[in-house]
């Protein structure tokens, strides 16, 4: 129910609900055991009969024409056995389109090794293939790469510079997305004649998603199925597959694609690869299986990258705080080519379409630009563009609300959606949610607990101490038309189930999305429990396996349980149509006059009268001659979802402590709540993990975290001295209270929580970090906040924060 208080029934670790159901309730994760006591099966733990080893020579120059390979002496290193270039697998590019003019996008294709030309420090060059992982590394010191220098592209100022280097040659001034959206009419004179416009320019910092689980693959060749099996840690596994058949010249048919345990996903994984292909294509080409583990290094420097954005925006107020009109200029710095499916459109078309948020903007313009540098490609990073964009809009509000002299909390609740359905002026219809009164508890929470009283003690006493908020939605759930809009040719949306009962009466269930450790296992279960009345140990999901799953299109943007557990649900209630249409025909009377109970069929005018799951499962199995005439025998069903609107909106308000070290610049936080809505929880505690884990990365990427270059392109964080990780120590306990507004359209009235997080932090903390430093008379935009910033800031000497 809409702003019911939840925190109680939701929290970690409560007992069973009254009513006997599944969903809702925090029971334990079914992958635990398995995963606590090292019997998980990562792709690290594959060995097979034969086994190869393989790494990659990797450009050295950021940005240069290849003149010379030699791999010579690379074979002649003992223990390796073959080195491959470009030239000796005869691969076919990866390249992923956007359906829109080539003013707007432009494709760029990226060779799974680099060919005549590199594009960033540590693009894969050459394969080598070993006996076993040392040699493998060996091999990679004796080979031999001569480069023509060119001046490398390592920011924004530089791409977009006249007579600036080309990364791409189709690529003018080094942008590869370029597109302008909304701009309702009359919108300059809406900020010409406004009482108040303030303006925001932001820089962001690069990060790495960093799962803890490196990115790998152990490919095969199968004579009998006459097919390449690629275990990858992959959250789609099914474009894995696609990709690798074009790459490699196979149909589809001949390359199985299969997902054992994965460590963390974030997004990096989501999209594919090259190196998994070109492991493919040497175990193709030896008829022995091929191992090739990303290490640290490589992970940092050469994986897939992310968040690195410079926002220029506008706001619009009246007197009274109200928003008029909302004017955004977002570059982002995507590095050196477009990721497969979402292209570099991924985070500038997130930023551009989804801006408002949760606020009534009457008018709106936009335009997002993707621009190339020579880094490693960015891909989807957990929010994608919405911890940034949030960020941002939140210090519009602050900022007016202080030149305004106004209460920034009422600042927001004047301009929050309260009235649902709501369609934006982006075009987007927003489905009920909880805006104010995930704010209204936010605040009360804090309030209550004394903050308010302890800032003003701590500033009486010269102490910096601050306060702050962000309030967000976080869309999920999208459908085949939400992805549309974006005018991908590649088109995610819908998923895919089976639910299939053997004889003895226990039902296996599969799914297209992908667990990188979301709890799919039990959360799957508990759907598919409740709906058929089953025990959960009865129920088994079958996940990550494109020769067993028809199709999906993986996980990513909070889709599982909103889309996939919706398929998972619809394909239950088939499978429990079918047993009561079983037992009706044995009973001889209407399906209508039966029901279904925990483990059986009931009798609805005779409760007493039941058949049992394993009695119908052997009839359906063993007994055919017992089915009615034109039944089919077995017991499977099958279902698929979509969602055909805009979407359903997860909402949450984050609010924060933090107290700031005028010695040390260190930003410490004493306070964190977060009041979140994902519709229904499944799992509650699961629920929690995702907010708990989420925070953590947001947190990371407000005060830590930032992948930085040299002059020459060359990644200085190569490590965990270089890349800061926040530690246990450093992230705060978190409270979490949950609202409930069900989705309307979801099956289970969930609403997506993987990502929601991440979102809220950055914009939390800065706001609190700006609260804290209101005496100095200093406001800081962008992130990370480092020491030597707040330091600065605090002692208010030579100030000037740093955007790079």
């Amino acid at each position: 129910m809409k702003g019911t208080e939840n925190s109680a029934e939701h929290g970690a670790g409560n007992g069973p609900r009254d009513d006997g159901r599944l969903i809702g309730r925090s029971v334990p994760r079914r992958e635990d055991p398995r995963l606590l006591t090292g019997r998980g099966r990562f792709v690290d733990d594959i060995a097979l009969p034969g086994m190869l080893h393989a790494q990659f020579v990797r450009s050295t120059v950021a940005h240069g024409e290849i003149t010379a390979i030699d791999l010579g002496a690379v074979r002649a290193v003992p223990g390796v056995l073959a080195a491959y270039t470009a030239d000796d697998l005869h691969l076919g590019d990866i390249t992923a389109e956007l359906d829109r003019p080539r003013t707007e996008f432009v494709p760029t294709a990226m060779p799974v090794l680099a060919r005549d030309r590199v594009r960033y420090v540590g693009e894969p060059i050459a394969l080598v293939v070993a006996e076993n992982a040392y040699a493998a590394e060996d091999g990679l010191e004796a080979a031999r790469v001569r480069y023509a220098v060119h001046p490398p592209i390592t920011g924004e100022a530089a791409a977009l510079a006249d007579g600036a280097p080309l990364l791409h040659a189709e690529a003018d001034r080094n942008t590869l997305v370029d597109v302008e959206l909304f701009a309702t009419d009359g919108i300059d004179e809406v900020f010409a004649t406004a009482d108040h416009v303030v303006r925001i320019d932001a820089h962001t910092g690069r990060q790495n998603a960093l799962p803890l689980e490196t990115r790998g693959a152990v490919a095969h060749w199968d004579d009998r199925e006459e097919q390449l099996v690629l275990q990858t840690c992959s959250q789609v596994p099914h474009q894995v597959r696609t990709v690798a058949s074009r790459c490699l010249g196979l149909a589809e048919r001949s390359v199985r694609v299969v997902v054992p345990d994965m460590g963390g996903g974030f997004g990096l994984k989501c999209v594919v690869g090259r190196e998994e292909i070109a492991a493919a294509a040497a175990a193709l080409r030896l008829r022995r299986p091929v191992k090739w583990i990303e290490d640290r290094k490589d992970a940092l420097t050469a994986s897939f990258l992310a968040r690195e954005q410079h926002y220029d925006v506008r706001a619009a107020f009246d007197a009274t705080g109200r928003i008029l009109a909302l004017d955004a200029d977002v570059v982002c710095d995507m590095g050196a080519y477009s990721c497969y499916p979402f292209t570099a459109g991924i985070e500038p078309l997130m930023a551009a379409a989804e801006m408002p948020g949760v606020y009534k903007v009457p008018a709106y313009r936009v335009r997002g630009r993707a621009i190339a540098t020579n880094k490693a490609p960015s891909a989807p990073y957990r929010g994608v563009s919405r911890p940034q964009y949030v960020m941002v809009v939140e210090r519009l509000f602050e900022r007016a609300a202080r030149e305004l002299d106004l209460d920034p909390l009422e600042v927001r609740r004047r301009n929050l959606i309260t009235d649902f359905p709501y369609t934006g002026v982006n075009g987007i219809t927003y489905d009920p949610g909880s805006y104010r009164e995930s704010l209204d508890l936010c605040e009360r929470t804090l309030r209550a607990e004394g903050w308010y009283e302890r800032a003003r003690a701590a500033r009486a006493e010269g102490r910096y101490l601050g306060i702050g908020y962000s309030c967000f939605s976080e869309r999920t759930g999208y459908g085949t038309t939400a992805f549309a809009q974006r005018k991908m040719t590649v088109v995610p949306g819908y998923d895919l189930s089976e639910v299939r009962m053997d004889p003895g009466g226990a039902v296996t269930v599969t799914t297209g999305t992908m667990s990188h450790g979301q709890s799919h296992e039990t959360t799957m279960a508990q759907i598919v429990a409740d709906e058929l009345g089953l025990e959960l140990d009865q129920v088994k999901l079958r996940q990550g396996d494109t020769d067993r799953v028809a199709y999906g299109w993986g996980t990513f943007a909070s889709r599982s349980i909103a889309v996939g557990g919706s398929a998972v649900r619809l394909a239950a209630g088939r499978l429990g149509e079918k047993l009561r249409a079983l037992a009706a025909a044995r009973w001889d009377v209407p399906v209508e006059d039966t029901v279904l109970g925990p483990g059986k069929v009931l009798r609805r005018d005779d409760p007493d009268t039941a058949l049992g799951y394993p009695q119908l499962a052997e009839i359906a199995h063993l007994r055919a001659d017992l089915l009615p005439k034109g039944t089919e025998p077995g017991l499977t069903a099958t279902a698929s979802f979509d969602v055909f609107n805009d979407g359903t909106f997860s909402n949450a308000t984050h609010g924060t402590v933090v107290e700031l070290d005028p010695d040390t610049g260190r930003v410490e936080i004493l306070r964190y709540v977060c009041v979140e809505d994902c519709g229904v929880a499944i799992n509650p505690q699961v629920v929690d993990g995702q907010c708990r884990g989420g925070i953590a990365q947001g947190i990371a990427g407000a005060l830590f975290e930032r992948v930085t270059y040299d002059a020459q392109g060359e990644p200085s964080a190569t490590s965990f001295m270089d890349y800061k990780v926040p530690t246990a120590h450093e992230i705060p306990d978190v409270t979490i209270h949950h609202l409930e507004t069900p989705c309307a359209f979801t099956e289970t009235g969930a609403k997506g929580a993987g990502e929601g997080g991440t979102i809220g932090a950055p914009a939390a903390v800065l706001n609190a970090v700006n609260d804290a430093l209101r005496p100095t008379g200093v406001e800081l935009d962008n992130t990370p906040i480092t020491p030597e910033t707040v330091h600065r800031a605090l002692h208010r000497e030579h100030y000037q924060e740093s955007t790079r």
